[in-house]
C-alpha cells in the first residue's frame, strides 16, 4: 500500500509534513497540480530575476504554516479535534486552487465576476463530490461558516497563514529583505479568545512589523512601478486579443484561451469550469509569443514588449496626470510610430493601498487579564496608526523613445 504521509523540502520552510491521507490525494489531483503552472507573482521575475515560484508552492507552505499555528494553539489549550485540523488543513491547501494564469492580473478578464475565491469554492465543491464529502468541513471553515471563527481567520484575514506564507516566500525568491519576517514568532503569539483569532500582548511589535513588512512589500515589489506596469500590460494584451476575435481576427492560441477569447464574459456555463482547470501560464506566453509579430500595432507593441522585455517608460505620481501632457504623449507616439492609435499605447493607471484596515476584521490582542483590544486603540501600538491610512499612487505609461 502506498505511503501517502510523505515529508516535502520547502526552500522557505525546510521540512513540510502531509499529515493526512487525504491531503496527499488533494495534491495528487490535476487541479492541485495545475497550480505547477501558475506562477506566484504574475511578470514579477521581469524585475527580480529569482520570482520564479508558484502557486503549488505558495500552497504547501500555507498548509505547512496552518499546521504549525493549530499545534501552537493546542499547546495553549484550545481543544481542536482531528476532523477539526485535517479540514483546516484542506481549506488552507485549497484556498488558490481557483486563480487562474498570472494569478491576479487576469482575474476577471475570462470571466466577469470569476474572482478566484469564486473559482477556489466552485473546485473545492467538484472535489468534495470526487471524495466523497471529505471536504464538507472545509468549505464551511473556507466560507466562514463554521461556528469557531478562529479556523477561518487562520485562512482569510488580516494576520492569516496565506499572509506569513506568501510575504516571507515572496521575500526569498525576490530577495527583497524587507519582507522578511518571522513566522514562527509571530504563529507563537497567536491565541483564541471565544473562537476568536487574538494575539498575546507581547507580541504586538511582532504584529507591527508583520503589518509594516506587508506595506513595503507591496510598494517595493507588487507595486513596484515596473511590476505594475507588467501587470498592466498584461490585462491590455488580453483586452485588445478579445477585442480582435469579437471583430473576426482569427487569433492564434490555445484551444482552452481561444475558448475563452472567443466567450461572452458575461454568461458562464459548467463546461466553462472544465476549460478553466485546463489553463494555465503556459498558454498565455506561448499566445503573447505568437502575437508579437501581430499585424494589428496595439497587439504586437505589448507583446513585443514583454517577449522582449522592452518596456513601456513609466512615470510614477502622488498625484494624476494632467490631460495636457497625457495628450503630448498620445501625440508624439502616434508621430514616432506613424500612427492614430497612440491613445491605446499611452494609459494612466493607479495602485492603491490600505496596509491595514481598522473598519475590516481588526486584528485583536489578548491581554493578561483577559481583556481583549483592537490593535489601533492599544496605548503600546507605534506604526499601526500611521499605515492605516488608504495611499494611490498614478502610473504614466508610454512608448521609449518619448521624451
Amino acid at each position: 500500500m502506498q505511503n501517502k504521509l510523505k515529508i516535502i523540502n520547502d526552500p522557505v520552510h525546510g521540512f513540510v509534513k502531509i499529515p493526512y491521507e487525504i491531503l496527499f490525494d488533494v495534491i495528487e489531483h490535476p487541479y492541485f497540480q495545475r497550480l505547477r503552472r501558475i506562477g506566484q507573482t504574475g511578470l514579477l521575475n521581469l524585475i527580480f530575476p529569482g520570482a520564479t515560484h508558484t502557486r503549488f508552492h505558495h500552497a504547501i507552505g500555507a498548509m505547512h504554516l496552518m499546521f504549525t499555528a493549530l499545534e501552537t494553539l493546542k499547546l495553549k489549550g484550545v481543544q481542536i479535534a482531528k476532523e477539526e485540523e485535517k479540514s483546516a488543513l484542506l481549506a488552507i491547501l485549497l484556498h488558490d486552487i481557483g486563480h487562474g494564469p498570472f494569478s491576479h492580473a487576469l482575474e476577471n478578464m475570462l470571466m466577469e465576476d470569476w474572482h478566484h475565491e469564486k473559482l477556489s469554492l466552485l473546485l473545492m465543491k467538484d472535489l468534495n463530490n470526487q471524495f466523497q464529502g471529505e471536504l464538507s468541513m472545509a468549505i464551511e471553515m473556507f466560507l466562514g461558516k463554521y461556528p469557531r471563527k478562529f479556523f477561518n481567520q487562520l485562512i482569510s484575514s488580516q494576520l492569516d497563514v496565506d499572509r506569513l506564507d506568501y510575504l516571507k516566500r515572496d521575500s526569498f525568491y525576490t530577495g527583497v529583505t524587507e519582507g522578511n519576517i518571522n513566522t514562527q514568532r509571530i504563529i507563537s503569539m497567536l491565541n483564541v479568545a471565544d473562537d476568536e483569532l487574538v494575539v498575546d500582548y507581547k507580541g504586538i511589535y511582532s504584529i507591527e512589523n508583520f503589518l509594516t513588512a506587508r506595506m513595503f512589500m507591496y510598494w517595493q515589489v507588487y507595486y513596484h512601478k515596473t511590476s505594475a506596469l507588467a501587470e498592466h500590460i498584461l490585462v491590455k494584451i488580453l483586452e485588445r486579443a478579445k477585442h480582435l476575435q469579437s471583430i473576426g481576427d482569427n487569433l492564434e492560441a490555445s484551444q482552452n484561451l481561444k475558448y475563452f477569447l472567443d466567450k461572452d464574459k458575461n454568461t458562464s456555463t459548467s463546461d466553462d469550469i472544465f476549460r478553466f482547470t485546463q489553463l494555465d501560464d503556459t498558454d498565455v506566453v506561448q499566445a503573447i509569443k505568437n502575437w508579437s509579430g501581430h499585424h494589428d500595432f496595439v497587439l504586437s507593441y505589448y507583446c513585443s514588449s514583454i517577449v522582449e522585455r522592452n518596456l513601456p517608460k513609466t512615470i510614477i505620481s502622488s498625484n494624476d496626470f494632467s490631460q495636457d501632457l497625457i495628450q503630448g504623449k498620445i501625440d508624439q507616439t502616434n508621430s514616432k510610430y506613424n500612427t492614430d492609435q497612440g491613445k491605446l499605447v499611452v494609459d494612466v493607471f493607479q495602485r492603491t493601498l490600505l496596509p491595514y484596515n481598522s473598519n475590516k476584521q481588526p486584528i485583536v490582542l489578548l491581554k493578561k487579564n483577559g481583556e481583549v483590544v483592537d490593535l489601533e486603540n492599544s496605548e503600546n501600538q507605534i506604526l499601526t496608526s500611521a499605515i492605516a491610512k488608504e495611499n494611490t499612487k498614478y502610473i504614466l505609461s508610454f512608448p521609449r523613445g518619448i521624451e
